[in-house]
């Protein structure tokens, strides 16, 4: 259970129309958590949650720690009470309203004020408002208390579903991971378990409709809807000012058009000069403006009643899902359906993860933690994210940081992998839910779609599909009455600017005619041969179709893939003792909930040892494994070469998605799953819960420069092709440098491809540079060669004016896995200077493979440059960034250099 913001709202109409507000902010630490049954009683705090005011209070140990994951299940399992402390300050009289808002409770409450029952609420997703006004008035206390009773949400989730006549599903269907039911509640799912209370701002191309690209010509429309709370004065209207952000400057001024007044909401509209604007753009491909919009609520007499100020930004983002078009097929783009976005009237090449909660307890989720995620994001040189459903909706905060940072942010609403009821009750609440959330976010610029949920066409259906044919068409039904019409006339009704899809990872739509009700039909699988359609995900733990590039799924755009890894030894040493750290711990092995236990058994041994045996194999398959003396740190290596595979994995996808960008199927996107930890864990994260990156965010980073080199080898075949790929928006020319060498850094001759090749690549596009076949390399190369590329590139960055950029790459390639090459020790040596504050890394020896700085517990520092190859003889100089320091600058002192030919060694 989560309280968050919570207020007191008061507002005062008196005759002579002089409107006032007070507003109590009920959040700090004047709170008390109590469960009385169970003798608890202790300091609480809004916001916050059971868990931790009880770890603050010692009541229990670190939620996160050891196996308390399982240990403390008694918490969801019981009720709870938080108290106020007498509320003081506030107004009686007949003509006060006094109002009770709440932005979020989790799930299930039972609302008393002056020991008087106001409400119960049913939905962790809602924002909840109340009129207390007559239980105020006959208070006997002038400074009443406050007290809201969570219910269990597991216990009651269990109740619901054993209600007589309540919605079944086909065995399967719905994912069972731990908690039973969680279909019926609206709640987190990935966890442990006249004021102004609203506002929407809509600014939206001239004739713009919702999934389609609209004209760029066409002047901007600015259309704000403000809910309130109580009673608006007849002929109360509208102004607006708009200033720059970054300038304070103001640009415009005046009033709202075409107002309306109704059901507790005042809207009005205004045309804007799109000349006196500039551009919202994501990073990397223009900057980042944004404007305060600030809209008052007068009256006839130009009073201003209250008012709303949003930050936001002037651009437009369109998925588009429409039908290839002829001039497309006469690109080479293969028939069928377009699946990409489109921002300000440009397609681009979306580069980036899946966001997952950066923690189970959201109130520890910081704006200054969020902020040094999301420059990790932009520094990974990602531009959108996915924001993935099964979690908790965003803070606006989060969003604030992404308008800044430039990072686009494919939202989801709070549904995934389950079916869920239809009675109306649900459809309702669900409803308003999606009305609230849309609402809330509308203004971010960085908003970048709205999905339905997570999985539900690609799995859920099919799931339906295969073990229930015959009533296939009763769910399909079920679930287009609430991703369809409820969900897309929630967004549709709120926003212009905004594209809807009821599902991520499906095959686009049959027809979007608005001319209909629901103007969304769905393609599902009504699919020509021979044409492509959707985006993709793929998840496949066989290491041994880790590299065939056969088994890569063919779509328009890639939003899910991934294998898990373990965290580092640094990470593993905040959450499990000493004595538990080695890779087959119970522990360890227990807080891998790949795979999941399927219910509430705590000794999930059976199906947490397959992800192990996956990592495991995976590793030996294709490195040289840690066989050292010291079991912690073997521990270690082994913990860094199952993040060695996740990246090298992941490295394979995405040269094969990018260079896909000039494939017939025209890919243009690519977010990996996933971004960041919830926990410290074996997961499929690239950054660690507390910011420390893996291998896997460093080779994204590097994959993700705007001009690579990419070898693209088919296992099965053995071509072996070679690819400079551009997501810049005009054509670039360089150069590629390619030589074959001996793990001891030897030379290799190849007289099969030269050394030298000169090339174009176009806007957004791959150009093959050269193509072999591994049959026509000597036999020598299986073994003892690794190819070395480098690409030097001249290119102009997308609205940077023409200004050439000179861009540079490198990559390396080999025909068989590390396991068996005859790697030798390059003589890696490490040195840092006082003066350029850089630490410079030389393989003195030979080849250096998967080159790794590492440093110790107690900072969060990232490399400008890691898990790179050094050739022999070749220096690197490395800068780096502090993200957080506990030791006093003591870190350097603690750095490490090694390379994958460390795991031969037995120390």
């Amino acid at each position: 259970m989560v309280l968050r913001q919570m207020y007191i709202c008061l507002g005062l109409f008196l005759a002579a129309r002089v409107w006032g507000q007070k507003i109590i902010d009920l959040s700090g630490n004047d709170w008390v958590l109590q469960n009385l049954a169970l003798n608890i009683s202790v300091p609480g705090s809004v916001p916050s949650q059971a868990h931790l005011d009880l770890y603050n209070a010692q009541v229990i140990g670190d939620p996160y720690y050891g196996l308390n994951d399982f240990n403390l299940r008694w918490i969801a399992e019981n009720n709870w009470t938080y108290v106020s402390a007498p509320i003081a300050g506030l107004l009686s009289s007949n003509s006060t309203q006094t109002w009770l808002l709440f932005d979020g409770l989790d799930t299930f409450t039972s609302i008393e004020f002056c020991s008087q029952p106001v409400a119960s609420t049913n939905n962790q997703f809602r924002q909840y408002f109340f009129d207390v006004s007559s239980i105020l008035n006959s208070c006997n206390t002038s400074q009443p208390m406050l007290s809201v009773d969570f219910g269990s949400a597991p216990n009651i989730a269990d109740q619901i579903a054993k209600q007589p006549g309540q919605e079944t599903w086909p065995y399967g269907v719905e994912g069972l991971f731990e908690f039973p039911n969680r279909q019926f509640i609206r709640k987190e799912q990935s966890d442990f378990e006249t004021y102004a209370r609203n506002s929407d701002f809509d600014i939206y191309r001239q004739g713009q409709l919702n999934n389609l690209p609209p004209n760029q010509q066409n002047p901007w429309m600015l259309n704000a809807s403000i809910d309130v709370l109580g009673t608006l004065p007849e002929g109360a209207g509208m102004t607006f000012s708009i200033v720059n952000s970054s300038s304070n400057t103001t640009v415009t001024v005046g009033q709202f058009e075409n107002i309306t007044v109704g059901d507790g909401v005042i809207t009005g509209t205004t045309v804007l000069d799109p000349a006196s604007y500039a551009l919202w753009w994501p990073r990397g491909l223009g900057q980042q403006n944004l404007y305060n919009i600030t809209a008052n609520i007068v009256d006839d007499r130009s009073a201003t009643i209250t008012s709303v100020n949003k930050r936001t930004g002037f651009r437009t983002i369109v998925l588009n899902q429409g039908p290839i078009t002829d001039a497309q097929l006469a690109q080479g783009i293969a028939p069928g359906n377009n699946w990409h976005f489109e921002v300000n009237g440009h397609e681009f090449y979306a580069k980036g993860s899946n966001f997952v909660p950066p923690d189970a307890f959201w109130p520890r989720v910081t704006e200054s933690r969020i902020r040094q995620l999301f420059d990790s994001v932009t520094a990974g040189n990602q531009n959108m994210l996915r924001v993935w459903a099964s979690g908790a909706y965003s803070p606006d905060f989060l969003y604030d940081i992404a308008d800044e940072e430039g990072i686009l942010l494919w939202s989801e609403f709070e549904f995934g992998d389950a079916l869920y009821p239809v009675d109306a009750a649900f459809l309702e609440n669900c409803r308003q839910e999606a009305v609230y959330q849309t609402r809330r976010i509308n203004h971010h610029p960085s908003l970048a779609l709205w999905a339905g949920g997570n999985e539900l066409e690609s799995l859920e259906l099919e799931l339906v599909l295969m073990s229930a044919p015959d009533e296939f068409g009763r769910y399909l039904h079920e679930y287009e009455q609430l991703f369809l019409d409820v969900f897309l006339p929630a967004v549709y009704g709120n926003s212009r600017s905004i594209s809807y899809m009821p599902s991520s990872t499906n095959n686009g739509y049959l027809e979007l005619n608005f001319s209909l009700p629901i103007p969304l039909v769905e393609r599902y699988q009504n699919l020509t041969p021979g044409s492509i359609y959707g985006d993709t995900d793929y998840y496949n733990y066989d290491a041994r179709q880790a590299f065939n590039l056969s088994a890569y799924p063919i779509g328009r755009f890639a939003d899910e893939f991934g294998f898990h890894s373990m965290p580092s030894l640094q990470t593993w040493q905040q959450a499990v003792s000493p004595e538990n750290l080695s890779f087959n711990s119970s522990t360890v092995v227990l807080r891998n909930h790949h795979y999941p236990a399927g219910g509430l058994n705590v000794t999930n041994y059976a199906n947490s040892s397959k992800g192990m045996g996956e990592m495991t194999v995976a590793a030996m398959m294709y490195y040289p494994v840690p066989n050292k003396t010291n079991s912690v740190s073997n521990f270690s290596a082994w913990c860094h070469t199952t993040q060695i595979f996740q990246a090298d994995f992941y490295k394979s996808q995405l040269q094969y998605y990018r260079a896909s960008s000039g494939f017939p199927s025209r890919q243009l996107g690519a977010l990996y799953w996933q971004l960041n930890d919830i926990w410290q864990a074996p997961t499929w994260a690239g950054i660690e819960y507390d910011g420390r990156w893996k291998v896997l965010h460093y080779v994204a980073k590097d994959i993700y420069q705007p001009i690579i080199i990419s070898p693209i080898y088919n296992l099965t075949t053995g071509a072996l092709d070679i690819y400079v790929i551009s997501d810049l928006w005009s054509p670039a020319s360089g150069t590629a440098f390619i030589s074959w060498l001996s793990w001891s850094g030897e030379p290799s001759s190849n007289d099969s491809i030269p050394s030298t090749i000169n090339f174009t690549v176009g806007a957004i596009n791959s150009t093959l540079i050269y193509s072999t076949n591994s049959n026509n390399l000597p036999s020598s190369f299986a073994k003892n060669a690794i190819m070395v590329m480098n690409v030097t590139a001249a290119g102009s960055l997308p609205n940077s004016g023409n200004v050439s950029t000179t861009f540079q790459h490198s990559n390396f390639f080999h025909l068989s896995p590390l396991s068996s090459a005859p790697l030798v020790d390059p003589g890696l040596e490490l040195s840092y200077s006082n003066t350029t504050k850089n630490f410079t890394v030389t393989a003195a020896s030979g080849v250096s493979v998967w080159t790794w700085l590492d440093y110790s517990a107690g900072a969060v520092v990232t490399f400008d440059d890691n898990a790179f190859l050094l050739r022999k003889g070749e220096s690197r100089q490395i800068g780096y960034t502090v993200k957080s320091d506990t030791t006093g600058g003591s870190w350097v002192g603690g750095v490490t250099v090694a390379s994958l030919w460390n795991n031969t060694l037995d120390y």
